[in-house]
């Protein structure tokens, strides 16, 4: 068996068309209801969501896997991939 579990998102979040700072806060609650370890997806629109998001998540320790721009018949986006971390420090 392969453990390349990081890889494949566990679940997947469509934020398109949600403005920050709501698509941070809604990113940041599924992750906490989340096993550590698993993988969230999350679909950010270009612009003002891919660049706070990201970086925002970071600063709360989460670590950011992949970013992928998504060129879409109706809406390009970018598809986020974020991991849980195994153990959060409660500094």
């Amino acid at each position: 068996m392969s453990e390349s579990v990081t890889s494949k998102p566990s679940i997947q979040m469509d934020l398109r068309g949600t403005p920050c700072p709501i698509n941070f806060v809604r990113t940041k609650l599924r992750l906490e209801q989340m096993s550590p370890g698993e993988v969230l997806e999350v679909w950010l629109d270009p612009g003002e969501p891919i660049e706070q998001v990201p970086d925002s998540l970071t600063m709360e320790g989460y670590q950011i896997l992949d970013t992928q721009f998504v060129a879409a018949q109706e809406r390009d986006y970018f598809a986020l991939k974020v991991q849980r971390p195994l153990v959060k420090d409660e500094g």
